[in-house]
């Protein structure tokens, strides 16, 4: 008996067995799966082609060497990485049609070139972001830097998130670097890696552009990813991006209160102004407490939706 068990359960199994390799083989070989298409059609969703490398580029007006050793291929490596990359790259799209209206205008009023606002997007993705060393907002600084480039950090406000004044910072720090390198590329990697970074590695090596310099693999990628987000941007459809308008987010409408007194319950001032918390905190993420202590004589610009 306990022999026939055996023969039998190992007959079921078997029979089970091919039962699974069979319907497996009528799934794959079957015209049409479960969703409605033809193995065929998901064939085009998933080829990728690379992108093409332009013969020639510039940065802000400056030549990019695209015949110098290793340029080609690490701009190659930045395009592949931010085309095939879509769900940041398209949200890079969608935010952009909201902030860079405010970006840009700050970066012209500076005298710096419009390729600079692509800093932006290479350093938070256009989001109010801390990175794990501390580093904050739009345009990362980190809370020591801040106020040597007029941003107040304390316990109730934090510069740093207020994407205007943060933007009129970064200029004044790219300012800097590019009066003290005379290149915009080298004045992009010591965003990155900071100014006595980029000097000294200059000293050491004994070149004077960004790309002879051997840098940390992060500061290495970090002008050839800003070369590849312009290229993507200015040319999105040759890239396979394509948004309707209707898509991308739209700038916020907004009023400006100038609050001259204490704000102590932050709720409450913004249900007196006919907006909610929610709305006073997107719209003023540099709010970092849920009040707001105004000195005498002094008064803060609060942006609120428009009623």
């Amino acid at each position: 008996m306990n022999s026939w068990k055996k023969e039998r359960s190992i007959l079921a199994k078997s029979a089970a067995c091919l039962v699974f390799v069979i319907g497996l083989t009528a799934l794959v070989s079957n015209p049409t799966l479960t969703d409605g298409h033809k193995p065929s059609e998901r064939v085009t969703w998933t080829q990728n082609e690379a992108p093409q490398l332009p013969n020639r580029e510039d940065l802000a007006g400056e030549t990019v060497p695209m015949d110098a050793f290793g340029v080609r291929d690490q701009l190659d490596r930045e395009l592949i990485v931010n085309t095939y990359h879509h769900s940041s790259t398209m949200l890079y799209f969608k935010r952009a049609a909201r902030w860079f209206p405010i970006i840009e205008p700050i970066l012209r009023e500076n005298g710096l070139p419009e390729d600079m606002k692509y800093l932006a997007i290479i350093e938070s993705g256009l989001a109010q972001v801390v990175s794990p060393a501390g580093a904050t907002g739009f345009w990362q600084f980190m809370k020591g830097t801040a106020p040597q480039y007029g941003l107040k950090v304390t316990k109730e406000i934090d510069e740093r998130y207020h994407v205007a004044k943060a933007t009129q910072a970064a200029c004044t720090y790219l300012l800097e670097s590019r009066e003290e390198f005379g290149s915009w590329a080298l004045a992009a990697a010591s965003y990155n890696m900071g100014k006595a970074g980029v000097r000294k590695a200059m000293e050491k090596q004994g070149v004077g552009t960004y790309w002879e310099l051997h840098l940390n693999s992060e500061t290495a990628r970090y002008v050839y990813r800003l070369l590849a987000i312009k290229a993507i941007f200015e040319a999105p459809e040759s890239f396979g991006f394509s948004i309707d308008e209707d898509a991308l987010y739209r700038p916020h409408e907004t009023r400006t209160v100038w609050v001259t007194s204490s704000i102590e319950d932050a709720a409450a001032f913004a249900l007196q102004e006919g907006a909610n918390l929610k709305s006073l905190k997107i719209l003023n993420p540099w709010l970092r407490s849920d009040r707001l202590t105004i000195a005498p004589g002094d008064s803060v610009a609060i942006d609120l939706p428009i009623e």
